[in-house]
């Protein structure tokens, strides 16, 4: 795992709750509409089909309510651009956990309807502040939050890919968090202050090491949309089929990042 720096970049922990709220919603009214052949229909995530991805996307919220049921870690010992490299380690409990919950929840939009009303609850109940133990260590409740966002945001691109012309929205507050949180990490992951990363509107950094600029135009510059960034950093886009696609652009001799991704597997 990278060494995690400190956490330079704050997030507003209401707008973090209303944008999980609001993503989890849009999968809600997604899964109203699926059909027993979608919901059969395989996934691009191993051989997961299309009703074990809604059950985990349930389960991904559901670690919030798991992690408050369990007593207040005695003081935080982790910090949110950890959490990105530490989920692989997690894909084989994972796939278990994801299995039994499609088993056992064959009536999807109950499940996430009961996921939505447990979630506005619990965060009424507890402060931002309130120490979770995670499968990083201890974070903070809103910081947690914004991982959440990440599990949101990739999980229903995977539903869209999944179910042609399904096209479940995006909140913006959502995709922002996610494009932030995984931006960051590759500065975490790559210091330095040679090539510049843009995913407009929502975030750019410096990263690799190399002469840093310091006016005018970067000479090493990369840039992208939000879902081809968080595509590129979770292993779902090649940095070569991106390129060729013309889905990033990349100028300089230290602008390729074959080597950094994924982030996240």
């Amino acid at each position: 795992m990278p060494p995690a720096k400190k956490r330079t970049r704050t997030y507003d922990p209401a707008r973090t709750r209303t944008a999980v709220l609001a993503q989890l919603g849009a999968v809600r009214q997604a899964a109203g509409t699926l059909t027993p052949e979608q919901l059969a229909l395989p996934t691009r995530l191993g051989d997961w089909t299309v009703r074990e991805l809604v059950a985990h996307i349930g389960m991904a919220v559901t670690a919030v309510h798991r992690a408050l049921d369990k007593p207040e870690p005695a003081r935080q010992d982790a910090v949110l651009l950890d959490w990105p490299f530490a989920t692989a380690a997690n894909a084989p409990a994972i796939d278990d956990f994801t299995r039994g919950v499609a088993e056992t929840h064959p009536d999807l939009v109950t499940y996430l309807t009961d996921i939505d009303r447990r979630l506005r609850e619990l965060l009424d109940a507890h402060p931002g502040g309130r120490l979770l133990q995670t499968n990083v260590g201890a974070l903070p409740l809103a910081d947690y939050l914004v991982t959440r966002t990440v599990e949101l945001v990739v999980h229903t691109d995977d539903l869209n890919a999944a179910v042609p012309g399904l096209d479940v929205p995006f909140d913006r507050q959502a995709l922002a968090a996610a494009t932030r949180l995984l931006a960051d990490a590759l500065a975490v992951k790559a210091p330095g202050g040679a090539t510049e990363v843009r995913v407009p509107p929502y975030a750019v950094v410096q990263c690799v090491e190399g002469p840093r600029h310091t006016r005018g135009t970067p000479p090493n510059v990369v840039e992208t949309d939000p879902l081809t960034w968080m595509r590129l950093a979770t292993g779902r886009l090649t940095w070569k089929d991106a390129v060729e696609e013309a889905r990033v652009s990349a100028s300089g001799e230290r602008s390729d990042l074959t080597a950094l991704l994924p982030l996240m597997s």
